[in-house]
């Protein structure tokens, strides 16, 4: 008697998986649709980092170009901004380049996390067989306070 996939199936796995390859843990859970989240996720990050270290390359270059003394080098706005516009331009695009990188560690972490959580879950059971009652509490009543019970209970 082979087991099925729920019982060979292993956490420890799902997210190595995730680790290595961001998507994979999903596929492995067999949570398709969580891997293009991850996937778009990372690819977003990875776009942002792209873009915010463009321009700050660019900003950098310029305010270089207008301190630098050498009144032969001229920068891209060709002297309609001042040296501490310019780096005040520069300083937020590098920020906004860090705050990038930091998202996608976090996305990337979420990826791993998302899978070993969702391995965790593959054998828990979500029958239909759940009820909940609400009622008075005797406890309470006996001694002369009003009271609610609530009882949740597997059937």
């Amino acid at each position: 008697d082979t087991l099925s996939w729920r019982h060979r199936h292993s956490p420890r796995k799902a997210s190595l998986l995730s680790v290595v390859a961001p998507g994979a843990g999903q596929i492995y859970n067999r949570k398709y649709w969580k891997a293009p989240i991850a996937w778009a996720g990372l690819g977003t990050c990875v776009y942002f980092i792209q873009e915010n270290t463009r321009e700050y390359r660019r900003y950098k270059d310029a305010y270089i170009a207008i301190v630098d003394g050498d009144p032969s080098t001229t920068d891209e706005f060709n002297g309609r901004f001042s040296a501490s516009q310019v780096l005040r331009v520069t300083d937020t695009y590098r920020r906004w380049r860090d705050i990038s990188y930091i998202c996608l560690g976090a996305v990337y972490l979420l990826n791993v996390v998302d899978a070993s959580v969702d391995a965790h879950f593959v054998r828990f059971d979500v029958s239909r067989d759940l009820s909940a009652s609400l009622g008075p509490s005797l406890s309470t009543a006996a001694m002369g306070a009003p009271g609610i019970s609530l009882s949740l209970a597997l059937r």
